[in-house]
């Protein structure tokens, strides 16, 4: 599968997106799409929401590979029954997306939620990561 491996770091969190991807030879072509992402950082870590529409909880995998971040989910779009779709962009595949994570990020401490189709994961830096204050003793 083609998907990104965006670095994510304290410092920098820049995201691009990754190109479409199929399965493999023969097998029923099934769209990967690479979810739109934001990043946001603050003194305690990053926060990343995904949106991942048609994405139940179920179907939804968030995996920490040593320092890669990969999010995936399959579509699961129900028809009111008896309806055959006139038109529709987005019928059935996948979201996938992966993220590089720095060293400054603590992978063992990730939270996950979901809500209206919007992946929320926080990320929260290392402690020696963190900014500290050094206290000053008068001599």
């Amino acid at each position: 599968m083609n998907t990104s491996n965006t670095p994510i770091t304290a410092s920098a969190a820049a995201a691009r997106a990754a190109g479409p991807a199929t399965s493999k030879p023969g097998a029923r072509e099934t769209l990967t799409q690479a979810p739109r992402v934001d990043i946001f950082e603050d003194a305690d870590g990053i926060t990343l929401r995904a949106d991942m529409p048609g994405v139940p909880r179920e179907q939804l995998q968030v995996q920490v590979d040593g320092d890669t971040l990969t999010l995936r989910g399959a579509l699961q779009i129900e028809l009111p029954q008896g309806m055959q779709p006139f038109y529709a962009e987005l019928r059935s595949g996948a979201w996938e997306r992966s993220f590089t994570l720095s060293r400054e990020l603590d992978s063992a401490a990730i939270q996950a939620s979901m809500k209206d189709g919007v992946l929320e994961l926080r990320i929260p830096k290392a402690e020696h990561a963190k900014p500290r204050r050094v206290e000053v003793r008068l001599n």
